[in-house]
């Protein structure tokens, strides 16, 4: 019975060495393999940097409509939110004290011109009288002067009628620009003044709009100074849009012009951009992004998002594959993001492979077996969609530095 139980243990014992044996060649040889990497390949390319800024959408004209008369509103000649013509009527105001007012300098205009008349009949008498000496100078002259008198309160007269024509015209309240007529903020019957404060409406002329950024002003010296990088050359000013909802919008657009001063609370210079808008989408007040562009940086390389890491001084560098297939770590230099990669113009080469998945499984100095994932396509010129900023100070930020 014993000997048995000695057999039973000692086929046990066996059975575990061999295990352990097995298991630890299987461990060896695993050790052994090369770990696998999926890798991408650069290309060097030639890409548009571009700087994205918050902005508002403003009309390119506004004009209020106010009254320039005293009166009572009568009636309201226009839709609301319709596409009004300069010089389209849109309110009326109670006009019969300005047409009274017409009148009564009308009959003025008359009375002055009968006076006028009545004095140059009599200057001309007095001039055959006086040719003939049958009146004294002093007579003569005073007729001259009732005359010259009766002739200055016939444009007086006319002037007055002109200015109760002006005020009766201008009972018609009329668009002076063309665009797009907001809500009426008053009704028919209400009082309204030449000097209240409050427009009856407001008219915007929004095709084209602008849309005017703010831009910081140490960089706008550096972009215009042309000190961003040696690689950076003129771009041209065509800027595009990014809407609330984060769709792109048609158009392009252009820098028309800059605030020729700087803010002194904030630092930033405001400037202007202007879009053409045929279908009426950008509204003013609208908050939108504007990719603007600052320049072309030639022969850089574009790299995934996820192949650059940070060491604990938050400098960006990546894990490189070398030929023999042993990963290296390379510092890198970011000049900005460009949706989901890196443009990266120092550190790197055309043709490096860089690691993007399989970090946790090799490191440094390990021999890795590379598999490639097809870079992501982008055109030669393809605009870079982040925004060029500073190396960051601060490790696990995926910042553009």
């Amino acid at each position: 019975m014993m000997n048995r139980s000695i057999l039973a243990i000692a086929t046990v014992v066996l059975g575990l060495t061999v295990s352990s044996l097995f298991a630890g060649r299987a461990l060896s040889q695993q050790a052994q393999d090369p770990v696998p990497v999926v890798v991408v390949t650069l290309q060097a390319k030639t890409v548009t940097l571009t700087s994205t800024l918050p902005g508002r959408v403003a009309a390119s004209a506004e004009a209020e409509v106010r009254p320039q008369v005293n009166g009572i509103i009568t009636e309201r000649l226009f839709r609301e939110g319709a596409f009004v013509e300069a010089g389209d009527a849109l309110y009326r105001i109670d006009s019969a004290t300005y047409s009274a007012a017409v009148e009564q300098a009308q009959a003025a205009v008359t009375q002055a011109r009968v006076q006028l008349d009545a004095a140059e009949v009599e200057a001309e008498r007095l001039v055959e009288l006086r040719e003939r000496n049958v009146t004294s100078e002093r007579a003569f002259d005073e007729a001259k002067a009732v005359r010259d008198t009766a002739a200055a309160a016939v444009e007086v007269a006319e002037a007055q009628l002109r200015s109760a024509e002006i005020e009766l015209e201008r009972t018609t309240i009329k668009a002076r620009l063309s665009g797009e007529i907001g809500l009426a903020r008053t009704s028919p019957g209400a009082l309204v003044t030449a000097s209240q404060a409050e427009p009856l409406a407001v008219i915007r002329e929004i095709d084209p709009v602008y849309v005017d950024v703010t831009q910081s002003a140490a960089d706008l010296l550096r972009w215009t100074r042309g000190q961003t990088e040696d690689q950076l050359t003129n771009a041209d000013t065509t800027v595009r849009l990014t809407l609330a909802d984060g769709s792109e919008y048609d158009e392009t657009g252009t820098i028309t012009a800059a605030e020729p001063n700087v803010d002194p609370q904030t630092g930033v210079v405001v400037l202007r951009l202007q879009f053409d808008n045929p279908d009426r989408l950008l509204l003013p007040g609208m908050y939108v992004q504007v990719e603007m562009p600052v320049g072309t940086a030639e022969d850089v390389l574009l790299v995934p998002q996820e192949a650059v890491q940070r060491d604990r001084r938050g400098r960006p560098f990546t894990w490189v594959v070398t030929a023999e297939n042993v990963v290296e770590e390379r510092q890198v230099s970011i000049l900005q993001d460009r949706g989901a990669d890196w443009v990266v113009n120092g550190g790197l080469q055309d043709g490096d492979r860089v690691v993007v998945a399989g970090f946790q499984k090799t490191g440094v100095g390990a021999t890795v077996a590379p598999e490639e994932r097809p870079a992501p396509e982008a055109e030669a010129t393809g605009d870079a969609t982040g925004d060029a900023t500073e190396e960051p100070a601060e490790a696990g930020e995926k910042t553009s530095p």
